[in-house]
C-alpha cells in the first residue's frame, strides 16, 4: 500500500508557524518552525526521515513541537504546590487534561545561525497554574554525516524553585515506505498503564502483548510509555556516552533511529497512530525526562533552584544501505 503523501511538503519563507529555519549539511537537510520550536521537516541523502506539514497548517497532532516545562499530560490541569491548588489551562478539551507544557503556541526567538546550526529560545512567564519563570533553549545541528543532533535545555530564571521535564514530538518516516510495512524496536523492562486519559496509573513488566522488538506496524497502533529503557554504547552521529533509543525498519534492513541520552531521557512515549496525515500508519516516538502527570506524581520531575538547567539531548540517525551500525545494533 502507497503513502498517502509520498512527495515532500514544498516549504517557503511564508508559513504559519513562522520564517522556517533551512540547515544542511552532509546531505541531510532540516526545516525548523519558530511556533514551538517544531521539527517540521529532516531528510539525508534524500529520504524524509520525519513526517512534515504545509506551511498553511499547524503542527497536526504536535508533529515535531519540543514540550516544556513538562511532556505529555497533566490530569485536569490540577496540581499541588506546597499544599495549594493549581489549575493550569486545558489544551486538550477532549480528555480534561493539560497536554504538552506551555510553549507550543509560543513563537521562539533565533539567536544563533549558521548553514548547520539554529538555537532558538522563548520564556515562560509566571501564569495562573504555573507560577514560575524559565527560559527554554532548543539547539538544532546536524553532523558532518548529516545526522541530527537536539539539546534542550530549561533554566529558571526566578528566585523561586521550579519543577520542571522536558520532551519531544518527532513523528519517524522511511522516506517513502509505507509505515504498516515497518516493523518497529524499543528496547524496555517496563511499561506504563494508563486510564482513559491516557494518565499512567501503575507501571508493569513488558509482556508478550506489550513488547516491541520487530513488531510489525501493519494493524498495531498505541499510546503507550515505556521506561526502565536498555542502555547501549552510543555510535555515529549520537554525541553521548550512553543511549537509549527506538527504530522503524523496512524489509531490505534500512532503519531510522531515535535515541536519547540514557542519562535524561528515562522515558519514551510510543504513540502509533492513524490520525496523522491521513495515513493508515503514524510513528511518533517521543523522548521525555518524565513521564506524563509528573507534577501531581513527582515521577521524573526535576525541581530547579534559581540559575539551575535542565538538558536533553537527543537526535535521529539513520541507515540508509542496510548494513550500518544502526542496523547491527538495533
Amino acid at each position: 500500500m502507497p503513502r498517502v503523501n509520498p512527495l515532500p511538503v514544498p516549504m517557503t519563507e511564508k508559513a504559519v508557524t513562522g520564517v522556517p529555519v533551512f540547515l544542511t549539511r552532509g546531505g541531510a537537510s532540516a526545516v525548523i518552525a519558530p511556533l514551538g520550536a517544531g521539527l517540521r521537516r529532516y531528510a539525508r541523502n534524500g529520504v524524509e526521515l520525519t513526517e512534515s506539514y504545509g506551511d498553511d497548517v499547524i503542527a497536526p497532532s504536535a508533529c515535531g513541537l519540543l514540550l516544556a516545562p513538562w511532556p505529555n499530560r497533566v490530569a485536569g490541569g490540577r496540581w499541588e504546590l506546597d499544599g495549594t491548588p493549581q489549575q493550569l489551562d486545558i489544551t486538550e478539551v477532549s480528555r480534561g487534561n493539560a497536554s504538552h507544557g506551555l510553549l507550543r503556541n509560543t513563537g521562539y526567538s533565533v539567536v544563533e545561525r549558521t548553514d548547520s546550526s539554529a538555537v532558538l529560545t522563548a520564556e515562560i512567564f509566571p501564569q495562573h497554574g504555573y507560577p514560575f519563570h524559565l527560559s527554554h533553549e532548543a539547539a538544532y545541528s546536524l553532523t558532518a554525516d548529516g545526522h541530527l543532533v537536539v539539546e534542550q535545555t530549561l533554566t529558571n530564571l526566578g528566585a523561586s524553585r521550579a519543577p520542571a521535564a522536558l520532551g519531544a514530538h518527532p513523528f519517524l518516516r522511511l522516506g517513502e515506505e509505507d509505515p504498516a510495512g515497518l516493523s518497529l524496536t524499543v528496547e524496555a523492562e517496563a511499561w506504563l498503564e494508563a486510564d482513559e486519559r491516557l494518565i499512567p496509573v501503575a507501571a508493569h513488566p513488558v509482556d508478550a502483548e506489550h513488547r516491541l522488538e520487530s513488531r510489525s506496524l501493519s494493524g498495531f497502533s498505541t499510546d503507550t510509555a515505556y521506561t526502565a529503557l536498555t542502555a547501549a554504547e552510543a555510535g555515529e552521529g549520537q554525541p553521548a556516552e550512553r543511549i537509549v533509543r527506538g527504530t522503524l525498519r523496512d524489509g531490505a534492513g534500512r532503519s531510522v533511529t531515535l535515541w536519547g541520552d540514557a542519562e535524561t531521557v528515562r522515558y519514551l512515549h510510543v504513540f502509533v497512530t492513524d490520525g496523522l496525515n491521513g495515513q493508515d500508519r503514524s510513528v511518533a516516538l517521543e523522548p521525555m525526562t518524565a513521564p506524563a502527570n509528573a507534577l501531581n506524581s513527582g515521577e521524573g520531575l526535576v525541581w530547579l533552584e534559581e540559575g539551575e538547567s535542565l538538558t536533553m539531548r537527543w537526535g535521529i540517525t539513520s541507515d540508509l544501505d542496510g548494513h550500518g551500525p544502526a542496523a547491527r545494533s538495533a
